[in-house]
């Protein structure tokens, strides 16, 4: 038994059911019921947490709205045909399914051992999709109201010989409306259609100038719409062709009818899957939007930084309760408008959306309990004039409490023992608490009466907890504080808001010895308890000092760190552009050196080892062995003295002996692309490589399209080609070399 009318739990409902996207997500939201079972409430949770997962991992199911198609069902049961309508909002159906499916699939490439899709794949891969019948109706249907031309030939035929003897009628009647024979008996020049027959606006005076049949007349009487005789048996064919139109449209949505008649089974399971895991992905979004957590299930309750989720995020201030451990009876005392009730509200709307299958808004590592029962005794207050009535309705409330509450129950009572005589309301509300402590239960309730504080002082089980009061501003600061009773803030709020202090003093002397006693003891408590939870915030706050500084460091040495590493590849990039500039300018000095004389060779050959101790000292893991080996080939003797000797030069680059046939381009841009290929094609004309692969990855396009821009003018190139099946696809370039 649930009071869920008593903690606004259709509130909850609503809020759930404004995140769905289907009548079936929303009705199933709308009907949500608490479970007491707790293999029920673990799996309903775990729905949620799969759903949240599957968001963070893809985004939202890819849902749409649908429309009820139970009627459709039964036409289809019975055999009849479906509407245009009726085929599209099946065809919806189907359509959906299909895009869940490639949905869940794409999301199982994403899966973790650690948190498998195990509650979703049940539903996902129960689904049922058939994309020929889906495409056909795409096809066919237009809309609702519009059947395609190729839906049929028989169609097309029909509709092309309509329009040829519209075209025929409109030019006849077109030649006679702006004849000067007739132009003068015509109201409106335009042809327009009356009874499916196309018809002449004539003024009402001239009707019997034109001959034909009268089909309708304007409002006014001035016009009357005449179907000239020399239309009249084009008219008549056309309407044989509406006939014969609407025959063959009516064929054609019989023949989609029967393509789903067969599958009625698995549409009706569609849409019960569909409705669930729209239901289900509301309760993931309704989880994201409070920032709520996956609850712990235990035997008891211990709510951290609980919110309740009916009050405004920026306005509810958030709460530590526990109760069901070292104690199950828990009983808040304070000032109205302090928070009491909100307290009691929070535990029960709280319980009852876990055991719904719905996280809550507390923060990780919160407990609840599954309940049998949640019992709530919530009133608003009522005048005096209604007191009687109010304690009669307590009582009323209290008695189908105690006729149904066992030891798995959860009691939550507002002003127990209120709306009587205070020294019965008291006794009545104790007696009613040992009761429910007897019987097992978990109880919360709120009160005004220091006689139940005291009682929950001396015995065991029964725990005190009040909702703190600001005695400078005179406003309550609505936290509650566990162990510590509501103490009385009469004496000190009358002193604040000047009631003189003879009429205090007078009135503590009132007060009995022992209450004045109780009134001490509770003060020293709750100021000793306000002092601890200072010294408390003041701790929490230098440790989340000290994480931030923590986390501040962390990512100083992480920033230091990625700096360094972008020096050093910054490095590497330099060292690599001095090698290629070193290289272009050896290759530059080796094409000068044909035509040299023997005394400039040996100055060649000095600049080639000042060259190699550079590129030793900047990058000693990459120097490059430019040596240059000449062989020159002297003139033969009888050639004359004073001409020049030719020289032959012979270059042997030991490097250009291992360049690689293959060059990886992939995440360059493009200038960059074609800046490292240059220079690479550099290298393959020395070691006389005759064809080479180019890898750029598939991606945009961007970069193939950039590097074959490039291939095309390049004086190394002699044809290159996309790679073929099994060489790298259109990922790669095939490079034939000169």
């Amino acid at each position: 038994m649930f009071y869920l009318d008593k903690l606004e739990f259709n509130n909850i409902r609503e809020k759930l059911a404004n995140f769905t996207y289907t009548i079936y997500g929303k009705e199933l939201a709308l009907n949500l019921e608490p479970s007491s079972s707790k293999i029920n409430v673990k799996s309903m949770l775990d729905e949620t947490k799969e759903a949240i997962l599957a968001s963070n991992l893809k985004g939202s199911f890819p849902l749409a709205k649908t429309e009820d198609v139970s009627l459709h069902i039964k036409r289809l049961e019975s055999g009849n045909i479906l509407s245009a309508k009726g085929l599209l909002d099946m065809k919806n159906i189907l359509r959906i399914s299909r895009e869940l499916l490639e949905y869940f699939k794409d999301l199982k490439n994403k899966e973790s051992e650690d948190n498998p899709f195990i509650i979703l794949s049940d539903y996902f891969l129960s689904l049922y999709s058939n994309k020929d019948i889906e495409q056909k109706v795409y096809n066919d249907i237009i809309s609702e109201d519009m059947i395609s031309d190729d839906a049929s030939n028989k169609l097309k035929n029909i509709r092309m010989n309509k329009k040829a003897l519209e075209a025929d009628i409109k030019s006849k009647l077109n030649s006679l409306v702006h004849s000067s024979e007739y132009s003068k008996y015509i109201m409106d020049s335009l042809v327009t259609i009356r009874d499916s027959r196309f018809v002449i606006p004539v003024r009402e005076e001239y009707r019997n100038y034109i001959k034909g049949f009268i089909h309708d007349t304007s409002s006014s009487g001035s016009t009357v719409y005449i179907e000239p005789m020399s239309v009249f048996e084009l008219n008549n064919k056309i309407n044989d062709l509406i006939v014969e139109e609407n025959k063959e449209i009516e064929r054609i949505l019989e023949e989609l009818s029967n393509l789903f008649i067969p599958i009625v089974p698995y549409l009706k399971r569609d849409i019960e899957i569909i409705g669930k895991l729209d239901f289900i992905n509301a309760k993931s979004k309704l989880a994201l939007s409070m920032n709520a957590t996956m609850p712990i299930i235990s035997n008891d309750i211990n709510l951290i930084k609980a919110r309740h989720p009916l009050i405004d995020k920026e306005k509810v201030v958030p709460i530590d309760i526990y109760v069901g451990d070292t104690f199950s009876t828990l009983v808040i005392t304070g000032p109205n408008t302090g928070g009491k009730t909100v307290s009691l509200k929070t535990v029960g709307i709280i319980s009852l959306m876990a055991q719904s299958g719905l996280f809550i808004p507390a923060n990780d590592n919160s407990k609840i309990k599954v309940f049998d029962n949640i019992f709530a005794d919530i009133g608003d207050e009522q005048s005096i004039e209604e007191s009687l009535s109010t304690f009669s309705s307590h009582i009323t409330n209290i008695v189908k409490i105690i006729k149904n509450i066992n030891e798995n129950s959860l009691v939550l009572v507002d002003e127990l023992g209120s709306g009587t005589d205070p020294i019965e309301g008291a006794t009545l509300a104790i007696s009613l608490l040992e009761f429910f402590h007897n019987k097992g239960a978990i109880t919360v309730a709120t009160t005004h009466y220091h006689e139940i504080k005291n009682y929950c002082i001396v015995n065991d089980g029964y725990e005190n907890a009040s909702c703190e009061f600001d005695i400078e501003k005179l406003e309550p600061t609505y936290h509650l504080l566990i162990g510590i009773p509501g103490k009385s803030n009469a004496f000190a709020i009358s002193r604040r808001l000047g009631i003189p202090e003879n009429i205090l003093a007078r009135a503590n002397n009132l007060m009995k010895k022992p209450e004045i006693d109780i009134e001490t003891l509770m003060k020293e408590i709750y100021d000793d308890k306000l002092a601890i939870e200072k010294l408390k915030n003041e701790e929490q706050k230098n440790l989340n000092q000290a994480e931030f500084l923590r986390k501040s460091l962390e990512k100083d040495v992480s920033e230091k760190l990625k700096n360094e590493q972008l020096k050093v590849e910054k490095a590497k990039k330099e060292a690599r552009e001095i090698l290629l500039d070193a290289k272009e300018e050896a290759n530059r000095i080796i094409k000068e050196l044909n035509g040299l004389d023997k005394h400039d060779i040996k100055k060649a050959n000095r600049l080639r080892d000042e060259i190699n101790n550079d590129l030793k000292s900047s990058s000693p893991s990459k120097s490059l062995d430019l040596s240059v080996l000449l062989t020159l080939n002297k003139q033969e003797t009888n050639k004359p003295i004073n001409s020049p000797a030719k020289s032959s030069v012979h270059i042997n680059n030991n490097a250009s002996k291992h360049i690689s046939s293959e060059i990886n381009l992939l995440g360059e841009n493009v200038s960059t692309a074609i800046e490292i290929l240059d220079k690479y094609l550099d290298n393959c004309s020395l070691a006389h490589l005759k064809q080479i692969r180019v890898i750029h990855g598939k991606g945009s396009g961007k970069l193939r399209e950039g590097i074959h821009n490039y291939l095309k003018s390049s004086k190394y190139v002699k044809s290159y080609r996309i790679a073929g099946f099994g060489e790298g696809d259109f990922g790669v370039t095939i490079v034939e070399l000169k």
